[in-house]
């Protein structure tokens, strides 16, 4: 994220928010405003796609639990892929997979919408 901007594609009715980098507190600006303009958009549904290569601390899984508890209550639905086993570990550990299920692909995870 060293431009400090996240790509948001669209598939269909699907938001794609594509992830690169560390994701700390510090660089969670950058992905909060791309859920927002996803969400300014009418995106319902949500696809984080992490890069193989994030390094995640507990500041950006802090700034993602916020987003997902604030898409919630707008009625969006939350997918997550390209996360590592490591961090599919921590984001299970978190409750974050509770409401933002793990796919280990893309195509999975938009099918699964």
């Amino acid at each position: 994220m060293s431009n400090g901007e996240i790509p948001v594609r669209v598939n269909g009715d699907v938001a794609l928010v594509d992830i690169k980098g560390d994701v700390t507190a510090s660089t969670g600006g950058p992905i909060e405003a791309a859920y927002q303009n996803a969400t300014a958009a009418g995106s319902k549904k949500i696809l984080f796609c992490f890069d193989r290569d994030c390094y995640i601390n507990s500041g950006g899984i802090a700034v993602l639990i916020g987003i997902v508890a604030e898409g919630r209550k707008k009625g969006q639905t939350f997918r997550i892929t390209g996360l590592t086993p490591h961090f599919q570990k921590i984001f299970t550990m978190v409750g974050l997979t509770k409401y933002a299920r793990v796919f280990a692909s893309e195509d999975a995870a938009l099918q699964d919408f």
